[in-house]
């Protein structure tokens, strides 16, 4: 069981740096799932804060799934940040897949970072009506992501 405590103290330590350089974001890009509740985190926690309201959030979804699941009293730890209950229903099942869910929910765009996601993944990336960019070589990359940005990320 990996314990959740710190990765809700990472995301609201993450944002309160951004908060304190008083700099705002044209796009936060989230990184698998280690960064999954920043997304959670800036849409409801922090959804009153001026600096991010123009902000988009990007997140990369990679092939790294991990067994089991989190600690079970994550929801409950969401919950007690006054994020509402709508959103850490999907929570209340902490595992690989459903924390990647919620931070899909909450993002503006996905980019699939790695060749081959999970078909339960896939297929809830396909039903997001979402701008989603498909996995990029190594040589198409930079070009790929920055048409991306400012084609279907900040276009919209």
């Amino acid at each position: 069981m990996i314990m959740t405590k710190e990765r809700s103290f990472f995301a609201k330590g993450v944002i309160e740096t951004v908060k304190k350089l008083n700099w705002a974001p044209d796009i936060i890009h989230i990184h698998g799932w280690m960064a999954s509740l920043l997304p959670l985190y800036l849409r409801e926690f922090y959804k009153e804060e001026p600096l991010f309201n123009e902000s988009k959030i990007v997140t990369s979804i990679y092939n790294n799934d991990f067994e089991g699941t989190l600690n079970g009293a994550l929801a409950e730890k969401v919950k007690f940040d006054k994020i509402a209950l709508d959103k850490t229903v999907i929570l209340e099942t902490p595992n690989h897949a459903n924390i990647l869910k919620s931070a899909i929910q909450n993002s503006d765009a996905v980019i699939k970072g790695s060749e081959h996601i999970s078909e339960e993944l896939s297929a809830f990336i396909q039903d997001c009506d979402k701008p989603v960019l498909d996995y990029q070589t190594e040589e198409t990359l930079t070009e790929a992501y920055l048409d991306f940005y400012a084609n279907e990320v900040l276009a919209e």
